[in-house]
């Protein structure tokens, strides 16, 4: 009898977090005794909303990024995002002493393109809905000799992105269930490889808007299954199929996906802003809303959530949240 090894495991979850002792932010854990009597469970929030560049993925992006040659390092890297990779590899970079290349949408926040030229990147711009940006990404990499450092597509990337979860369950102890968003599914991913390699008994749920939900039909139909690109307030879940990687373990680790609607995720950043005192994007919010909406179900005892993110200008958290919307 012969068992695989997946291609992520705890202990690469682990080494991620030695290289990334010192660079990352070791985000806090928030607790409310508010959210603790509305969810009926002991609440353990994440908060990436508080890593540099204000998301979880600068823990991927450096973890990649740091394990390059020197050869790869001297002539650059390069990425495709819709914002907060896009930070993440340019400041990656620039703490590494190389330059970074961006393809972003057109229409990706303002607030986290200025950001990413603020890191020192280039950008190079894209129309999601018809253009194709990994095969621009893969060209202009060709083109110059850049290394592309995806965005979930690597065992390095899920691994870093997995040092949350570690962290969260360091702290906070053994969860029943962890609920985290899910785009490409790197976060979902690492995190389900951390916390089931300590306590196998967790249920990890992921979160999808209901206009995104390319995972959860992927997982129902056991195969890879692609959507049109979906147009939802979260834009960072806003991608029409799930990373072949990820996928392949996903499928063998999440004990579910729910959806929740636009609607629910701006009351769950009204929430987090009003009562939490804390600042999410609406990817961000996600696994909030699934738990104030009880869309998660019956929760066990203590539940942690990752809050991913919290990268929104004041101008787009107003229209989103403000009164009337």
């Amino acid at each position: 009898m012969t068992t695989t090894t997946p291609p992520v495991t705890l202990d690469d979850v682990r080494s991620a977090a030695e290289r990334l002792k010192g660079v990352a932010h070791r985000t806090p854990v928030l607790r409310s005794r508010t959210l603790d009597a509305l969810a009926g469970a002991e609440v353990h929030l994440k908060c990436e909303n508080l890593q540099r560049v204000g998301a979880f993925k600068f823990r991927g992006a450096y973890n990649a990024a740091s394990r390059l040659t020197p050869d790869e390092l001297s002539r650059g890297i390069a990425a495709y995002s819709s914002g907060n990779h896009a930070q993440a590899v340019a400041l990656a970079a620039r703490e590494l002493g190389t330059t970074a290349v961006i393809v972003m949408p057109e229409d990706a926040p303002p607030s986290k393109r200025a950001a990413t030229e603020g890191y020192g990147a280039e950008i190079v711009t894209y129309d999601r809905y018809t253009g194709d940006r990994v095969a621009i990404a893969e060209a202009l990499a060709a083109e110059r000799g850049l290394t592309l450092v995806p965005p979930y597509e690597h065992p390095h990337i899920i691994a870093g992105q997995g040092t949350a979860a570690l962290e969260l369950v360091e702290e906070a102890g053994e969860l029943g269930a962890l609920l985290a968003p899910v785009g490409g599914g790197g976060l979902i991913a690492g995190s389900a490889t951390a916390v089931k390699g300590l306590h196998p008994a967790t249920r990890v749920i992921g979160v999808e808007p209901e206009a995104g939900d390319d995972t959860k039909r992927s997982l129902e139909a056991g195969r890879r299954v692609s959507i049109p690109v979906p147009r939802t307030i979260a834009d960072g879940q806003a991608l029409h199929t799930p990373g072949e990687l990820t996928f392949s373990l996903n499928r063998r680790l999440l004990d579910g996906i729910v959806l929740v609607g636009d609607d629910e995720i701006r009351d769950a950043m009204r929430f987090a802003f009003e009562r939490l005192k804390i600042v999410l994007e609406p990817s961000g919010a996600t696994p909030l809303a699934a738990l104030l909406t009880g869309r998660a179900g019956p929760l066990p005892p203590r539940v942690g959530l990752i809050l991913s993110g919290g990268n929104i200008d004041a101008d787009r958290f107003a229209r989103l949240c403000g009164p009337g919307d």
